[in-house]
């Protein structure tokens, strides 16, 4: 007897994502070499952004400040959930040949996947000092908790 709320789910029955090992070579040092272009790319639209921001502070004899230091403050974030959910990769990733993926259809991260990513990506790296990134190198995929928390994977583009 079938139950009157329960709808019949299919499943495909296909290989697992992402289980060749080709995938993950070198990933973890060209995250963090990529991690270190995209610093520098947000310090140069940081520094234009406090620039212009600072001016509309004068402009507005410092009524929009506050304001102003809260969007300083989101840009990282906005840098890397937008590029990431649109493009699957930041500069910093694309030039090091990684791409960002959900591991639930092995398409790029919607917008509230990336975003949720990065900002667990700051929040446990500023409360553990980055010793959190350590559980990439005791993983075979090298995902680190934020990967694991949005069900994201970051892989070799070229060898996709």
């Amino acid at each position: 007897m079938r139950d009157s709320l329960s709808l019949p789910v299919s499943y495909r029955e296909e290989a697992p994502l992402f289980i060749d090992p080709v995938l993950f070579q070198g990933v973890a040092m060209r995250r963090i070499f990529a991690y270190a272009i995209d610093v520098l790319l947000i310090a140069m639209l940081g520094g234009l952004a406090a620039i212009v921001l600072g001016m509309i502070g004068i402009l507005t004899l410092g009524l929009l400040t506050p304001l102003n230091v809260f969007l300083l403050a989101l840009l990282p974030v906005l840098y890397h959930a937008g590029l990431i959910s649109y493009y699957g990769a930041t500069p910093g990733m694309s030039l090091l040949d990684l791409t960002v993926r959900s591991t639930a259809d092995g398409q790029t991260p919607d917008p509230l996947q990336a975003v949720i990513m990065t900002v667990l990506f700051y929040v446990s790296v500023a409360a553990t000092s980055w010793l959190i990134l350590v559980v990439a190198l005791f993983n075979r995929r090298r995902r680190t908790m934020h990967d694991y928390f949005s069900s994201t994977i970051v892989l070799r583009r070229s060898r996709l």
